[in-house]
């Protein structure tokens, strides 16, 4: 076998395992996302709000299984800072969403119960610790926070949120 030939074939055995390789990572299941990747083209109950413009604030306080308060009305078109404190004895999430995506966001949660929250719409607290988060609602309807830590959404650790 010649040079010229020699390097022909190794070129084809190159083009063969590239294919090979190619071939084998589409057959693989897609990677698993942590919520920090996620990527929000819109979110359910509005839009991340901007700090700099003025806004009517709410204080939520999280204990063992309650939000207080538990029912919130706003104006469509509303910006709420929501002052969120921790005045449970574990973690607490408070995250913003349509009942829907709630659901859907716990299914994960069950799988990652230690799942760092990076969302504009959504924090976990450790006992005694605090945080803000800025949020317009620019869609009338019927909205929930909830905790998706296991099991504290289903013994009752939701609230609502009516945009009138």
């Amino acid at each position: 076998m010649n040079r010229a030939q020699g390097d022909a074939e190794s070129r084809m055995k190159n083009i063969a395992m590239i294919g090979v390789a190619l071939i084998a990572l589409s057959a693989l299941p897609p990677l698993a996302k942590g919520h920090e990747q996620h990527a929000h083209e819109s979110y359910s109950a509005g839009e991340p709000g901007n700090p700099r413009k003025p806004s009517r604030t709410i204080e939520v306080e999280m204990s063992e299984m309650a939000y207080e308060p538990a029912r919130i009305e706003v104006k469509r078109g509303e910006q709420i800072r929501f002052v969120v404190r921790n005045v449970g004895k574990e973690d607490h999430e408070f995250l913003l969403a349509s009942t829907e995506d709630n659901l859907k966001h716990a299914e994960a949660m069950k799988k990652n119960s230690r799942m760092e929250h990076d969302d504009p719409n959504g924090v976990r607290l450790a006992p005694n610790k605090s945080s803000e988060i800025v949020w317009k609602f620019t869609k009338s309807g019927t909205f929930e926070y909830s905790c998706l830590i296991p099991n504290h959404r289903e013994y009752g650790m939701t609230g609502r949120i009516t945009v009138k």
